[in-house]
């Protein structure tokens, strides 16, 4: 039986971002990816910090501690859509990158400890197993991250691809990989996260469609409404916007 993807994805808990049976058909923008008509999707691969677990990493506070205070803003202003701290310190010498990265890790130690599972991701990973849909993950965490994230809710991510896997998002390698591994097209993936820059960036330049989640209202501003990157579908409070041609098998 065939499910198109605007009536099988739903939310599950009134504030989640997550859907099982949505009704609406419309789309937050048209999508420039050249499928067939009634292209199947085939799987689902999401982010994992700020998707499927709650935010807990207090990122500014992190890039203060690696940049400094007045690097954090020079940066910032110009990268409205988000800031890429692994980018940023790539070229920086060995030691300075050696105690960026043990920031980097005690800021994501800490959100370890409080890991939470998302509201409504435990009921959409169960109902896209019921339709034996296949489910990926890609974060920028470290693997120890995923293995936790594995282990204390019992779901199951495969291909799981944390950060060690190079190059990581938002360059397509990671999403590629995954496509290849699942032996289907990109246009038949869906890429699901919360950062324009990572998720979404990686999701086009791989040729797949792509879902941002923006619970906080954070891609809603004026600053992002000319912002070169757009998401296929959007989830803005109210609704996830999903296009009635992608089927779900």
């Amino acid at each position: 039986m065939q499910f198109v993807l605007s009536r099988a994805i739903c939310f599950v808990h009134p504030k989640s971002p997550f859907l099982l049976m949505a009704t609406s058909t419309s789309v937050s923008s048209v999508s420039s990816i050249a499928i067939p008509r009634k292209a199947r999707l085939r799987g689902v691969v999401f982010d994992m910090d700020g998707t499927l677990t709650v935010p807990v990493i207090d990122f500014p506070a992190m890039y203060r501690s690696v940049l400094g205070e007045d690097e954090y803003l020079s940066v910032k202003a110009k990268n409205p859509t988000g800031i890429d701290i692994l980018h940023q310190i790539e070229n920086w010498s060995p030691e300075k990158q050696r105690k960026a990265y043990e920031t980097i890790a005690d800021f994501e130690r800490q959100g370890l400890d409080r890991l939470q599972i998302m509201p409504g991701a435990a009921e959409l990973y169960n109902f896209l197993e019921s339709k034996k849909m296949r489910r990926g993950l890609i974060t920028r965490n470290v693997k120890a991250a995923v293995d936790l994230f594995h282990q204390r809710f019992g779901m199951a991510f495969s291909p799981a691809l944390s950060r060690e896997f190079r190059p990581y998002k938002p360059d397509p390698a990671p999403l590629l990989h995954i496509c290849s591994t699942w032996e289907v097209q990109p246009y038949e993936v869906i890429m699901v996260g919360d950062s324009l820059k990572d998720d979404v960036g990686c999701g086009k330049q791989a040729g797949s469609f792509t879902c941002l989640l923006d619970e906080t209202g954070k891609y809603s501003s004026d600053d992002m409404a000319s912002a070169e990157l757009k998401p296929n579908f959007k989830w803005d409070h109210a609704e996830v916007m999903l296009h009635p041609n992608i089927m779900l098998v």
